[in-house]
């Protein structure tokens, strides 16, 4: 028997945006975690929220028909395995990603320019906002604590399978370059009690990184720094990591991060770079989509990072696998 065709048999429901849109409301305005905390109605919801109530209504009326809320004859709404996944504490944190006025929900909103960056091949971020999403993170201490949050988030997730390559082996130091609040530096020092990190990072994220490993009783072996991967970086250590670095910047400023590392490494160090891997089709379309909205960016294969190691003087050594990601070296070529 063949089997069926599981895409949509129209395309009406894959282009309509009042499904998603009303989720990122719901998320921004935190509706799942009042209503487990019994607030059911759309009239005590709407005082909750400072909310229109019939506005209210609407919206989560349309969130039953996604099968994210349920309704019952007395007009109590609740929440289905769909919205339970919006309240705040759920383990995903996909409230904090969908939320409008949170540094990734506000960068998604900038899909709406995408025809722009089809005609043009610039991000859509700075043509929807006039600015872009890191001029945004300087000037909102809102903003860059929740995108510092999200991302600290991502990184505890991938940090154990980066931190148990045998790729860090035998190495003394290594300096995390735009090592966020220090949670890949921390996996690596714990499972490796020789190892030095020093993370590199701008003011904001380094205070987070230097109080967090303190706490965690790492501070005799690690180091934060404020600097720049776009200025000269601190010479001398046997690795540089590039952890979902490289994904955010086109070719030109990405080749010029690795020839700051590559500066920095010298003739006997280690560039290595962290990029989620590739599926048989190349990488994720979606988060290649979002990169090229948000900065520009790209993902890239093991192939598109050695073509730009190749501009900054670098060539691939080895390409470790820690699934779902690669880590690949780059040196001198002797």
């Amino acid at each position: 028997m063949a089997e069926r065709d599981p895409s949509p048999s129209h395309i009406r429901p894959l282009a309509d945006l009042t499904i998603p849109m009303a989720i990122r409301v719901a998320a921004t305005l935190r509706l799942a975690d009042h209503v487990a905390c019994g607030v059911h109605t759309t009239t005590e919801l709407a005082k909750v929220v400072d909310a229109d109530p019939d506005a209210l209504d609407v919206t989560m009326r349309h969130l039953v028909t996604a099968g994210v809320l349920t309704r019952d004859a007395e007009d109590r709404y609740r929440l289905t395995h769909l919205g339970d996944q919006l309240r705040d504490e759920h383990p995903e944190r996909m409230r904090d990603a969908l939320d409008i006025e949170g540094a990734i929900g506000r960068a998604e909103l900038s899909f709406a320019a995408l025809l722009q960056t089809v005609r043009t091949g610039l991000a859509a971020y700075p043509h929807h906002y006039g600015r872009t999403l890191w001029d945004d993170l300087v000037d909102s201490p809102s903003l860059a604590a929740s995108f510092d949050a999200f991302i600290g988030f991502k990184t505890a997730t991938i940090a154990p399978a980066v931190a148990s390559s045998s790729v860090w082996a035998g190495l003394d130091h290594v300096i995390d370059v735009g090592g966020g609040d220090g949670t890949l530096a921390a996996a690596l020092l714990t499972s490796h009690p020789r190892l030095r990190v020093t993370v590199l990072e701008q003011p904001g994220p380094a205070a987070t990184a230097r109080a967090a490993l303190a706490a965690r009783g790492l501070a005799d072996r690690a180091e934060v720094t404020v600097g720049s991967f776009f200025d000269p970086l601190p010479a001398g250590a046997d690795g540089y990591i590039l952890s979902h670095v490289l994904h955010d910047w086109d070719d030109e400023a990405a080749t010029t991060i690795l020839c700051h590392c590559s500066d920095a490494a010298g003739p006997d160090g280690s560039v290595f770079v962290v990029e989620i891997g590739s599926g048989p089709d190349g990488p994720s379309s979606g988060m290649n989509l979002r990169m090229l909205a948000w900065f520009g960016g790209r993902e890239r294969t093991p192939e598109g990072i050695a073509r730009l190691a190749g501009n900054a003087g670098l060539a691939v050594r080895t390409v470790h696998e820690a699934p779902p990601l690669h880590i690949i070296e780059l040196a001198r070529p002797e």
